[in-house]
C-alpha cells in the first residue's frame, strides 16, 4: 500500500534564507531545541549535512508507534531547494513499511516569500497496512511553524540592523 501526504506553509522571507535553514544541519539542532516534546534528541552518526549523512532521531519516552529511527538524507537539489531523507533503520521500518520518505521542498513566490513544501512518501505490506495509520503530517507542521517563526524573528533582527 503506497501513500502520500503534503502541507504548504506561506512564509514571509526570501526562499533563499529559507533554503539556507533546511540544507543545512541547522535545521536538526533548531527542531532538537525547539520541539523537544517532538524528538527529544537528534544525533549526526555519519556525514556534515550533505546526501549521505545519517541521523539518529530519538523520541521522548510514552510518544506512541516507535522510540526512534535513523534517516538518511538522499537528496540535496540546490536548484530546486529540494531535501529528502528516508528512513533507514528502525521506527516505521519495524513495523512492516518498506519505505517511508519525508521531503521539505522551498518554493520561491516572491522577493520576500516563498512555500515549504512538506511531503511524506511510504509504502507498507499489506499484511501491515492498518499501521498506516501511524503516518502523519502534524509533526512536520509543528517543524514548519517552528521554523517559521525562527526565520521571521531572524529576518526581523537583520532589517532591524
Amino acid at each position: 500500500m503506497v501513500g502520500q501526504l503534503s502541507h504548504e506553509v506561506e512564509v514571509n522571507v526570501a526562499a533563499s534564507e529559507a533554503w539556507e535553514l533546511y540544507s543545512s544541519l541547522r535545521l536538526a539542532k533548531l527542531v532538537e531545541e525547539e520541539l523537544s516534546s517532538l524528538i527529544e534528541k537528534v544525533e549526526v552518526i555519519e556525514g556534515d549535512g550533505g546526501v549521505g549523512t545519517i541521523l539518529k532521531l530519538t523520541f521522548p519516552p510514552g510518544t506512541p508507534g516507535f522510540a526512534g529511527y535513523s534517516e538518511k538524507f538522499t537528496k540535496i537539489d540546490h536548484e530546486k531547494r529540494l531535501k529528502e531523507a528516508e528512513v533507514i533503520e528502525g521506527g516505521y521500518l519495524d513495523i512492516g513499511f518498506t519505505f517511508y520518505r519525508v521531503s521539505f521542498q522551498i518554493i520561491e513566490k516572491g522577493d520576500d516569500s516563498c512555500i515549504i513544501k512538506t511531503t511524506v512518501e511510504y509504502d507498507v505490506k499489506e499484511e501491515a497496512a492498518a499501521n498506516a495509520s501511524y503516518v502523519t503530517i502534524e509533526p512536520l507542521v509543528k517543524i514548519i511553524e517552528v521554523t517559521k517563526n525562527y526565520l521571521i524573528k531572524t529576518k526581523a533582527a537583520k532589517d532591524a540592523n
